[in-house]
């Protein structure tokens, strides 16, 4: 044991250089490994399993965490944001949806994002550009109820606008929780109503609820602090959703 955690002055120099280039092999290594396998994963289709529901679109989980008030570029979101993994069937869902914290669980600055695979969960994607997002504010406690309620609806085609759904998001804040689903065209004004009147049904939302609808390209003419800011004034007098 005392091999272990002894820092002797004498050997210092050779151990640490040692241990540097160990490491540094062991790193590349893992690095190889890593590759590998994710050269493999992409070359591997996600397909349901004998006798599992397939869905119609395969969908991906994401999981972001970020410090607030530090500003963000695309860039640094990208590396930010993890994968958790994609899934093709109900029952692969299931799986993975019964291992993850509830969102209400989570803690500070945390994102959950489920989008079609293929379709990263960014404005600058292909697929998001042209794109917006319906956003509905809640008051903390409702946020694992909402989301779940929201991805089982996404999931199951209830939106019924072809193939306008891109993902859904649920941010969790420090005094309010905020869950997103976005579309693929800001400008088709049926589609985007149509979404609107599904969220309100499937979220049981009282009828005075406030839903914002924000076109991806307004939110990347004012990234970072600009904001965060903006949205705090418009929190000053926004009443949050209330559910019982």
């Amino acid at each position: 044991r005392n091999n272990i955690f002894q820092s002797s002055d004498d050997d210092s120099g050779d151990h640490d250089q040692n241990e540097e280039n160990s490491t540094q092999k062991d790193g590349e290594k893992e690095k190889t490994e890593r590759d590998k396998s994710q050269s493999s994963s992409k070359r591997k289709a996600v397909v349901p399993g004998p006798a599992e529901h397939p869905l119609q679109y395969n969908y991906t989980f994401w999981y972001s965490r970020r410090t607030p008030g530090r500003p963000t570029s695309s860039q640094s979101y990208e590396q930010n944001i993890k994968q958790i993994g994609t899934f093709a069937s109900v029952e692969q869902f299931w799986r993975f949806y019964s291992h993850m914290v509830r969102p209400g669980d989570l803690t500070g600055h945390s994102d959950f994002h489920l989008f079609k695979e293929g379709i990263k969960p960014m404005w600058e994607d292909d697929a998001n550009k042209n794109g917006g997002k319906w956003i509905i504010r809640l008051r903390k406690g409702l946020a694992s109820r909402c989301w779940e309620n929201l991805i089982l609806a996404m999931l199951g085609e209830q939106f019924m606008v072809g193939e306008e759904i891109c993902g859904a998001v649920v941010s969790v804040r420090f005094q309010e929780d905020i869950i997103s689903i976005w579309n693929k065209t800001a400008s088709d004004q049926a589609t985007t109503a149509r979404i609107r009147d599904t969220l309100r049904r499937v979220l049981n939302l009282p009828p005075n609820t406030i839903m914002e609808y924000k076109t991806h390209t307004d939110s990347i003419k004012m990234p970072g602090r600009l904001g965060s800011q903006r949205l705090l004034f418009q929190n000053l007098w926004k009443p949050r959703l209330n559910v019982p």
